[in-house]
């Protein structure tokens, strides 16, 4: 498939950290040779990195979600094998390559008044990268989980999914915005106004939005929707010992039939993301939220974004994720 760069045992070996007595996770993973392999291989999860921040710099924000996947694979690779981790439901299929189009948006002059409509092109292409292979897992009877690029992605993964059950599906996106700006040039802050267009999204639900950061306009473009509700951090604050039930209620609106699954990193305080916030939930909290959102049988996708690790803290975002990851997968 066109952009998919397959691993192969030998792509990961050099970044597990074997010891004696204990067995890692990268050393029982499996891997296929071939995308016509997917279909009939047990696993259920097939996990995949996008390495761009094109989408961000589209919106105006800062680079760094490209360097998310490389944060998260070592660490997911080197969790332990024991009763809880079983390697044996997750195939790690490779990589979308963006390189030529990260490298095309690095010519471009950030100075030019079409700076950001150029990089808007460039994300029409990862648009459909991404929808082409979400389609394919999806087509499968397989469950894809997500890694890195920034929330521009949302709209690759929903048309995908929509595309290979032949229907509109449902999302609820834990994050600080809702991605719902206008249709301008594509970006990582259009991508759900995007799918709504293209009548691939039908219910969404934002959890944890902040009143600081969404314009009046889709505040008043939510409410006078029947398929759009919200849930803010705000009045979540005030309930803190309530979190999961408010969540389970956000999730029934969307999780009776299938639906995606966001996690934007910046709804966690303090996380290294292409918006980081000092407000947030915690990484404790948003382990408990994708538990509870692994659970529903109607879950099609998981998609983790926004996380913009550099060298200081790639270690610790790569540990975040690795768990969010674990979290999800585990049955």
């Amino acid at each position: 498939m066109k952009g998919l760069k397959l691993y192969r045992a030998a792509d990961i070996q050099k970044l597990i950290s074997t010891r004696k007595g204990e067995v890692k996770f990268g050393e029982n993973l499996g891997f296929i040779q071939s995308l016509d392999e997917l279909e009939q291989h047990p696993a259920k999860y097939f996990l995949f990195g996008i390495q761009e921040d094109i989408g961000v710099r589209a919106n105006y924000g800062k680079p760094g979600t490209s360097n998310a996947w490389k944060a998260a694979l070592p660490s997911l690779l080197n969790i332990q094998v024991n009763r809880f981790n079983k390697p044996e439901n997750l195939i790690v299929l490779g990589e979308l390559d963006c390189k030529d189009l990260m490298q095309k948006a690095s010519y471009f002059d950030d100075s030019d008044p079409n700076y950001h409509a150029k990089l808007g092109d460039l994300v029409k292409e990862i648009d459909q990268l991404v929808a082409d292979l979400i389609e394919f897992i999806i087509s499968k009877g397989k469950i894809p989980v997500i890694v890195g690029g920034g929330h521009n992605n949302a709209y690759g993964n929903i048309k995908g999914a929509a595309k290979a059950l032949k229907d509109p599906i449902n999302v609820i996106n834990i994050d600080a915005h809702t991605d719902l700006r206008q249709l301008e040039h594509r970006h990582s802050g259009n991508g759900f106004s995007y799918a709504i267009e293209g009548q691939y999204l039908r219910k969404y639900s934002v959890f944890g939005l902040q009143k600081n950061y969404t314009p009046e306009y889709i505040f008043e473009e939510m409410e006078a929707s029947e398929n759009m509700s919200f849930s803010l951090m705000e009045n979540l604050l005030k309930y803190p010992d309530e979190l999961s039930r408010r969540f389970e209620q956000s999730l029934e609106k969307v999780g009776n039939s299938n639906f995606g699954f966001e996690l934007d990193c910046d709804a966690i305080a303090n996380f290294p993301s292409s918006a980081k916030s000092p407000s947030g939930f915690s990484e404790d909290q948003i382990r408990n939220l994708i538990q509870l959102t692994s659970n529903n049988e109607n879950c099609c996708y998981f998609h983790i974004c926004e996380a913009a690790p550099d060298e200081q803290t790639s270690a610790q975002v790569g540990k975040a994720l690795a768990y969010f990851i674990s979290d999800f997968i585990r049955d």
